[in-house]
């Protein structure tokens, strides 16, 4: 697992809910995570049209969210979150820091951004949407 957190550590629901999530990513736990999802959640990584939502609608329900997984977190060999700090607001909470794929061939790529999740009283995340540059990202590719 490799989770760094410099937030504030309190119990609240969406903060709660994004650490699980960046947990069971960080662990490829992938059915872990999709159980953190309600089934109508929406995922959009990143916000807007992208390589893995061209409409820019981004996911939908499970069968998306599992799909997005697939062509997505599933082609990195790890990945790392270094997230420095945390704003939560009602349902909502706003992570800011990077996450980092070590992709294979021994390369690695980061992700700055600001990452914003939304749970529903029974406390599954009903929207995740990540605000990251994918150019900006890009230009970070470095061996590992």
């Amino acid at each position: 697992m490799k989770v760094n957190w410099s937030g504030p550590e309190d119990d609240h629901p969406a903060r709660t809910a994004s650490r699980r999530s960046m947990d069971a990513v960080s662990r490829g736990a992938k059915e872990e995570w999709l159980a953190l999802f309600a089934p109508d959640a929406t995922l959009e990584d990143p916000v807007g049209p992208s390589i893995f939502s061209q409409d820019g609608k981004g996911h939908r329900g499970h069968g998306e969210i599992s799909a997005f997984w697939d062509i997505s977190i599933a082609n990195a060999e790890r990945i790392e979150f270094t997230m420095r700090d945390s704003y939560a607001a009602g349902d909502e909470v706003a992570n800011i820091g990077t996450i980092t794929s070590f992709l294979p061939g021994g390369q690695r790529l980061d992700a700055e951004g600001v990452f914003v999740y939304k749970v529903g009283n029974d406390g599954l995340i009903h929207s995740l949407r990540a605000f990251w540059e994918f150019d900006r990202a890009m230009r970070t590719i470095r061996q590992a």
